[in-house]
């Protein structure tokens, strides 16, 4: 087991992220491995289509396009690639990557991770996909494999593969596994760990004044053989990293202190944060535990047709010009109407405003059907009939059109041992990876103690945003939105202030949901799990925001009587 750390990078945090970003990390400094992550539980839907449209495709082709710009940096460089560019399709990604290089005769040895393909056992499913961990990754590296390509494993696999494969590390190496998943978590969204998307984006800095954040950098991770970890960039980048932008995004897309993985579980309760230096922030103390005994799969089914239509209300009376097109489109659609109607008014108008735009309300009609005519022709054609004879200043914002497949996400499990997980090495030798034999049922981790609650004393009526931070996310139908302040003072408020119920009244969208907060002292944060608020998935867009991500801004914008002693 080697005491050299490694340097772990990302390149892409999702697919279409920047293309010059491979560039970037391989010319900005040293590192030993490039992480690229572009799958997302939408994503999968996306390239389920292009697979239907033909068969060769389904990974993103993007990645060969970075390849053919930094292919000789690479090798140059002795830098190794892992990715999950690969999506449904990891065999193709990999040869596409060979031609790719035999083409500008650079010698690079390819190797790619199958077998969570499980769509054929889920008759209708467009796809269907076991999150593989990252053991597959470490025997293609071990073999030899300069870059390696996944279809899907979980993002963090990216991380432990490598980490596992450098230090030697072995399956029941829970505790240093945790800290690699860790890691990888922090390193999987690209800039989000560096500024982007960073709730405090705006302290100390004048109107306007955004230099630094105008292009993040992105991240890099010194891992040790005991699974601590150093998160910081390239010298010379944009953006940050402190211990407010690595906890946001330890944060994002999380449930409860236990983080379950194929490879392990990791306790985010354990996690420990430090300053080590100007854009370096310590990751230790990550403790872990056997992994479930089951594997998550991910279903995209379609869910149906879904058309959409928004009507511009401008100047007085909004409500009773909403009122009035309901009606008139209720009555040209009740011949045949689409199995589900949904209405929202956005009231973006002002009062005496100085432009057109900010005088109009936007109301939002949203469709869906099993058939696309009730969504489609109909649709259009009841809001386009309605042009000369509706509300006063009657328009749209773009013609309806005619009506789009949305999917529907479900996640389900099996054991580890119905997944036939193998590395495909570099020289087509195949190579089955054994399940884990050390496997723990997961529970909830204890509830914690809260710390003593502040004395009380004069408050003031503000937006909760002036001293918590908030990163928010999606998880199937389920969202998450975790919430940190940076002093002990505010944890004192915080954690006794912003219980579950507290929460629903601050979103009144959740007023009725299931919601559970877990509380991570460690952090000082607290994560919010709210089931259903997304209905069937990202994909099936069944709200405003499919994914949550503005969920925890909109949380911060809520007032509330905050102590005077923390403003």
């Amino acid at each position: 087991m080697t005491a050299t750390p490694l340097r772990i990078g990302n390149f892409s945090g999702f697919y279409g992220d920047r293309l010059d970003a491979l560039r970037e990390m391989l010319t900005g400094g040293g590192v030993d491995v490039l992480t690229g992550d572009y799958l997302a539980e939408p994503t999968m839907l996306i390239l389920a289509r292009d697979r239907l449209k033909d068969p060769s495709a389904g990974y993103a082709r993007t990645f060969p396009r970075q390849l053919a710009d930094c292919l000789g940096l690479v090798h140059e460089r002795g830098v190794r690639i892992v990715t999950n560019a690969g999506g449904l399709n990891p065999a193709g990604a990999a040869d596409a990557v060979r031609k790719l290089a035999g083409r500008l005769g650079i010698p690079v040895r390819v190797a790619h991770v199958e077998g969570d393909d499980l769509t054929a056992r889920y008759p209708g499913s467009l796809a269907a996909h076991a999150y593989l961990g990252g053991f597959g990754i470490a025997a293609c590296l071990r073999a030899g494999a300069d870059i390696v390509v996944t279809g899907r494993v979980t993002d963090a696999a990216l991380v432990t593969g490598p980490a596992a494969a450098h230090f030697g590390w072995a399956a029941t190496d829970h505790d240093r596994l945790a800290g690699a998943v860790v890691a990888g978590h922090v390193l999987e969204c690209g800039t989000q760990a560096t500024g982007g998307n960073y709730a405090f984006f705006n302290d100390g800095r004048e109107s306007g004044d955004f230099a630094g954040l105008r292009r993040p950098g992105f991240p890099l991770a010194e891992i040790h053989a005991d699974g601590s970890s150093v998160i910081t960039k390239h010298p010379g980048t944009g953006g940050f990293v402190d211990t407010g932008t690595v906890t946001a995004q330890l944060l994002y897309e999380t449930g409860g202190a236990r983080y379950a993985g194929p490879d392990v579980t990791a306790r985010l309760d354990t996690v420990r944060l430090g300053r080590d230096g100007p854009d370096r922030v310590r990751v230790e103390g990550v403790r872990g535990e056997p992994p479930p005994p089951t594997l998550k799969v991910g279903l995209n089914r379609p869910g149906g047709f879904r058309g959409e239509v928004v009507f511009v209300l401008t100047g007085l009376d909004i409500e009773a010009k909403a009122a009035l097109v309901r009606e008139q489109m209720a009555d040209a659609l009740a011949g045949a109407p689409p199995a589900e109607v949904r209405w929202d008014l956005a009231r973006t108008d002002r009062p005496d405003a100085g432009t057109e735009e900010t005088a109009s309300a936007l109301l939002r009609l949203v469709v869906r059907d099993p058939g696309r005519e009730a969504v489609g022709r109909a649709l259009s054609g009841a809001a386009v009939e309605l042009a000369l004879g509706s509300y006063p200043g009657f328009h749209v914002l773009a013609p309806p059109g005619k009506g789009s497949l949305y999917g529907v996400f479900e996640a389900v499990y099996v054991p580890h041992g119905d997944v036939d997980h193998v590395a495909v090495l570099h020289d087509g030798r195949r190579i089955a990876v054994d399940p884990p034999t050390d496997t723990a049922v997961l529970d909830d981790a204890p509830e914690p103690a809260l710390p003593e609650p502040l004395p009380a004393g004069p408050a003031r009526r503000a937006p909760l945003g002036l001293v918590a931070g908030a990163r928010s996310g999606d998880k199937g139908g389920n969202a998450n939105v975790g919430v940190w302040v940076r002093g002990d003072d505010a944890w004192r408020w915080l954690a006794h202030e912003l219980t579950a119920e507290r929460f629903r009244e601050l979103i009144p969208e959740a007023a009725h949901l299931p919601v559970t907060r877990h509380v991570l002292p460690r952090l000082r944060a607290l994560n919010f799990v709210v089931e259903g608020i997304l209905g069937e998935g990202a994909a099936a867009r069944a709200r405003f925001d499919p994914q949550a991500k503005a969920l925890g801004e909109w949380l911060r914008s809520r007032h509330l009587d905050i102590p005077e002693a923390l403003l």
